[in-house]
């Protein structure tokens, strides 16, 4: 099973490959291993030594810290860890895809479709 330090650790590997437009294989090939460890560093399965976390973090141009942002500790017990999990958004693949897609699109675009959601969230 998985230490709650390592795949946070991991998802916050796969939030910065994605938000940069990295795939797995381009993280490995400059990493030095092949996009499976990849996949397993992202969900945690696999640890990340401290040489490899400070070569991912080179790669993807962020401090060693951005990967422990935000962790609540592995002391909570597990609803409240499921509660944290639910709170960052930003591990969603859709919700990675959403931002993208929204700063892609004019700036006049973007402003109407801010309102138009909010307008839609408080209807709910």
């Amino acid at each position: 099973m998985a230490h709650l330090v390592d795949e946070y650790v991991g998802q916050r590997v796969r939030l910065r490959r994605r938000a940069i437009g990295m795939t797995q294989k381009q993280l490995g090939d400059a990493v030095g291993t092949k996009f499976q460890q990849i996949q397993k560093y992202e969900t945690g399965y696999n640890r990340i030594s401290a040489s490899r976390l400070w070569d991912i973090a080179k790669v993807l141009d962020v401090q060693i810290d951005f990967f422990f942002e935000g962790f609540q500790g592995v002391y909570l017990d597990e609803t409240e860890q499921n509660d944290t999990n639910k709170k960052d958004l930003m591990v969603d693949p859709e919700a990675i895809d959403l931002v993208n897609s929204y700063y892609a699109m004019p700036e006049l675009q973007r402003r109407k479709l801010f309102d138009l959601a909010r307008v839609l969230s408080d209807a709910v």
